[in-house]
């Protein structure tokens, strides 16, 4: 390049330079952006972003503590419910080990008339229902009780102009039910 060329250059150089600035003069480009509206829109949203970041991570633990609680609660709740079923059961059976004993010494007598066996069955009856009566169970199924079908199962009908419509006449197995609950339906005979 010519002398010529390199002053035109300086010079086309000089003039885009703003006047009264010079090169260690000009703002620094940090600093304009960090005093400006934008960078503190921009800090307040870094804030607030963190906030709610803070709160999720929060809410999260919170929804884990409490899905461990439930976890918790429901196996809990189901090893109470087998005691409960297994507590409730022993209790059944304790009331009748006395009437399984003496069902086993009645037949450990080798030689007893038959009316003391019969003696020794209706003190064995009588201890039974005595043990269910202490578990609420209730019998049905008597003779001359009206039919009813939700406690009733009929096998047999007959025709008897003695007995009324729709009674019992005959029982062929006792039915059970404990408060309103039937455990087994009595097998009956009923008149038409």
């Amino acid at each position: 390049m010519s002398n010529q060329q390199n002053e035109q250059v300086n010079e086309k150089e000089e003039q885009t330079e703003p006047v009264g600035q010079t090169e260690t003069e000009q703002p620094n480009d940090a600093a304009a952006q960090e005093a400006s509206p934008e960078n503190d829109q921009g800090n307040d949203v870094q804030a607030e972003l963190d906030k709610v970041k803070e709160e999720l991570k929060k809410q999260k633990e919170l929804f884990l503590r409490t899905a461990a609680e439930y976890d918790n609660f429901r196996k809990r709740t189901e090893r109470e419910k087998l005691a409960l079923y297994s507590d409730a059961t022993s209790e059944a059976v304790i009331e009748f080990l006395p009437v399984a004993d003496n069902l086993e010494r009645a037949l450990e007598q080798k030689d007893c008339s038959a009316e003391d066996l019969r003696k020794g069955v209706e003190m064995v009856q009588s201890q039974m229902k005595a043990a269910l009566k202490k578990l609420s169970v209730e019998e049905m199924g008597e003779i001359g009780e009206p039919f009813n079908p939700d406690l009733h199962n009929a096998v047999s009908h007959i025709d008897d102009e003695n007995a009324g419509d729709n009674t019992i006449t005959q029982v062929f197995q006792k039915g059970y039910k404990i408060n309103d609950k039937v455990v087994r339906h009595a097998m009956v005979q009923v008149a038409n």
